[in-house]
């Protein structure tokens, strides 16, 4: 037997533009969390900027903006890092011919066109 038989069917041009677009969706969550975390950080900065100028005794201390935005830039690059490698892995999968799994849901739908009435 022709050994491309045996792996199973191959995946389709819209399969593989289907994990491109899931990829690309990954990746813009990805940006906005880093947009996101940036400006967190530079509002903290904003606000310490603003107590300076205004010449305020209080010390309050808006460092903690600063931790948040770091963080959300974090997550969004460990967002970006893992679309890419899951994204490599999914093609790797498809070319080689075995069947994605499908992460469609077993619970019937909500959707109230779907309803049947009784008669």
């Amino acid at each position: 037997m022709d050994a491309s038989a045996e792996a199973g069917p191959r995946a389709t041009l819209s399969d593989y533009l289907a994990a491109e677009r899931t990829l690309l969706a990954w990746i813009r969550t990805g940006l906005a969390l880093m947009g996101f975390g940036f400006v967190v950080a530079r509002f903290g900065l904003f606000l310490q900027q603003l107590q300076i100028a205004q010449q305020a005794s209080s010390a309050q201390s808006y460092g903690l903006s600063l931790w948040f935005g770091t963080a959300l830039i974090a997550a969004g690059i460990a967002v970006n890092l893992f679309s890419g490698w899951h994204h490599l892995r999914l093609i790797r999968t498809m070319e080689l011919g075995h069947a994605v799994r499908s992460h469609t849901s077993t619970l019937p739908s909500q959707h109230p066109c779907s309803w049947r009435w009784s008669d």
